[in-house]
C-alpha cells in the first residue's frame, strides 16, 4: 500500500505538530505547566512522522485506485488520533490508553463524546487541544472528499467543484484552497463571536468545534458560555456553516464563471431549513425559549448537538430525525445526507405516480441537473439507508448487552453513527462514557469512524477483495 505514504498523511502530521507547538507556547505563556511536557512529546512524534511519511512517499507515476484512496483515508482515521491521544494519555488526569484514544477519536470524527465528567476541572491547554482535535478532524474529512471526488456522479461533482476529475497535482491544489477557506471561516467565526462579547477563550474553542461540526465545549454547559439571547441566535446561525456545503463559499471565491448549478444543493437545503423553522414556529409552543429551541434546531441539522439544557425532551424524537437526515453532501456535518433522503423521496413519489399516469409523464430527473436519475445512483442511496438501519440495530444490540438501557442504547447508537454529541435535547440526560467497559469503548470507536466514513466505503473494499469479479 504505497499510497498510504501519500503526502496527505505527512501534511496532517505536520498540522498536528503546529497545533502542539501552539499549545506549548500557550501553556508557557499562561504558566500552565501541568501538561506542558505532553505537548512536547506530541510535537516531537508528529514532526518525526511528518518527515518519515514525506520522504518515504512513493515516486511511482502509476494511477492510484479508488481502493487505495479509501484505505489511505481509513488508515488515517486510526493513526492520526493515536498521535492526538498523546496529551490525554500523559496528562495529570491518569487516563488509560483506551480512554485517551476514545477522547481523540471522538474529537477527530467530530462526534463529541467525552470521558471527562467535569470539563471545568481540566486545564485550559487541554481543553484547547480537545477543540483542536475536532478542527483538524473536520479538515481531514473535507480533504477526504476531495481525494474521493471520483466516486461521485460526474454531473453532480461538476456542479459542485467545476471539475470532472482531479489528477494528483490538481488534488493538492484544490486541497490547499479548501485549507485556506476552512481556516478563514474559522477565523471569521472567532471574530464574530468576539464582536458579540463571547469570552475570547470560549470563542476560540467554539470556532474550532462549530466549523468542524463537533460537540466539544470549553465548559460543562453551553449556558455558561452564551449568556444572552443575542449570543445564542448568532451562535445558532454560525453553526449553519457546517450544515451548508463548503463549496458554496469555495465556488464564490475560486471560480470565475458562476452558474446556478453551483448553488442548487444549498438552495434546496435553505428551503428545507425554512420549512423546518416554520413547522417549529407554528406547531410548537416556544413560550420564552425561542432562542434555545432555534439553537437546538440548528445544532441538530448540522450534527453538532449543542443544547442549553432546555425542556425540549418532548421534541427529542424530532431532533434525532434531523440528526439522521444531516446536511450537505460536501459539508463537515454527518448524517445520511439530505441529498440522499430527498432523492429517494422524489424517486419513490415519481414511481408511485407512474402507476396511475401515462408512461413518461413523470420523469425521474436528477436533483441537481437536467439529466435523469441513474438507477445505480438510487440503488447506492437505498443501500446507504439499509446499511445505516442494520448498523443501528447491531450497535443497539451490542450496547444493550453492555448493560445500557434499550432506549438509551438506541439513541446513543444514532448519535454514534451520525457523529453527534449526546445532550439533553435527545433525552439521554447525563451519560457517563468513563464508566463504560473498555470493550464497549473500542466498538464505539469503530462505529464512530464508520459513521464518519460511511459503511458503504468499507463495503467497497470488501467488494474489491471478496468479490474479484
Amino acid at each position: 500500500m504505497n499510497y498510504i505514504k501519500l503526502i496527505y498523511l505527512s501534511v496532517f502530521f505536520g498540522i498536528i505538530s503546529i497545533l502542539s507547538f501552539f499549545n506549548i507556547v500557550y501553556s508557557y505563556y499562561l504558566n500552565l505547566y501541568l501538561n506542558l511536557d505532553t505537548y512536547v512529546y506530541t510535537f516531537v512524534v508528529s514532526i518525526l512522522l511528518t518527515l518519515l511519511f514525506y520522504f518515504s512517499k512513493s515516486n511511482e507515476s502509476k494511477k492510484i485506485t479508488i481502493y487505495e484512496k479509501i484505505l489511505t483515508i481509513f488508515f488515517g482515521y486510526f493513526l492520526l488520533p493515536m498521535i492526538i491521544s498523546i496529551p490525554f494519555y500523559f496528562s495529570i488526569y491518569n487516563l488509560t490508553f483506551v480512554n485517551s484514544y476514545f477522547e481523540a477519536i471522538s474529537g477527530f470524527t467530530s462526534t463529541g463524546f467525552t470521558i471527562f465528567d467535569n470539563i471545568n476541572h481540566i486545564d485550559q491547554s487541554l481543553i484547547l487541544w480537545r477543540s483542536a482535535s475536532q478542527w483538524i478532524g473536520g479538515l481531514y474529512f473535507l480533504f477526504s472528499i476531495i481525494l474521493l471526488i471520483d466516486i461521485f456522479d460526474q454531473s453532480f461533482k461538476k456542479s459542485l467543484t467545476n471539475f470532472i476529475s482531479f489528477n494528483k497535482a490538481e488534488t493538492l491544489k484544490q486541497s490547499l484552497k479548501i485549507f485556506l477557506l476552512y481556516s478563514l471561516i474559522t477565523l471569521g467565526i472567532f471574530i464574530i463571536l468576539n464582536i458579540f462579547e463571547v469570552r475570547m477563550f470560549n470563542s476560540l474553542n467554539l470556532a474550532m468545534t462549530v466549523i468542524s461540526s463537533g460537540g466539544f465545549l470549553p465548559s460543562n454547559n453551553l449556558s455558561n458560555i452564551l449568556i444572552n439571547n443575542t449570543q445564542i441566535i448568532i451562535t445558532s446561525l454560525l453553526m449553519l456553516t457546517s450544515f451548508f456545503s463548503i463549496f458554496l463559499t469555495y465556488n464564490l471565491i475560486f471560480t470565475k464563471n458562476h452558474n446556478l448549478n453551483f448553488f442548487n444543493e444549498d438552495i434546496h437545503l435553505l428551503f428545507y431549513l425554512i420549512i423546518l423553522f416554520f413547522i417549529f414556529l407554528f406547531f410548537f409552543n416556544f413560550n420564552n425559549n425561542f432562542s434555545e429551541i432555534f439553537l437546538s434546531l440548528a445544532s441538530s441539522v448540522s450534527n453538532i448537538g449543542f443544547s442549553l439544557n432546555n425542556n425540549s425532551t418532548n421534541l427529542s424524537f424530532i431532533f434525532l430525525i434531523l440528526v439522521i437526515i444531516g446536511g450537505s453532501f460536501f459539508s463537515t456535518s454527518s448524517g445520511i445526507r439530505f441529498l440522499k433522503i430527498y432523492s429517494l423521496f422524489k424517486y419513490s413519489i415519481n414511481e408511485i405516480l407512474s402507476y396511475s399516469r401515462p408512461k413518461n409523464i413523470y420523469i425521474n430527473k436528477h436533483l441537481f441537473s437536467k439529466g435523469f436519475f441513474q438507477l445505480n445512483e438510487i440503488y447506492k442511496y437505498f443501500l446507504t439507508v439499509i446499511i445505516f438501519i442494520i448498523s443501528l440495530l447491531f450497535l443497539t444490540f451490542l450496547l444493550t448487552l453492555s448493560g445500557v438501557e434499550f432506549e438509551n442504547s438506541f439513541k446513543l447508537s444514532i448519535l454514534t453513527l451520525m457523529n453527534t454529541v449526546n445532550s439533553s435535547m435527545y433525552g439521554l440526560g447525563d451519560f457517563s462514557f468513563y464508566d463504560l467497559h473498555s470493550f464497549t469503548k473500542y466498538y464505539l470507536i469503530f462505529f464512530m469512524i464508520i459513521g464518519r466514513l460511511e459503511l458503504l466505503t468499507v463495503l467497497i473494499i470488501c467488494k474489491k477483495y471478496l468479490f474479484k469479479n
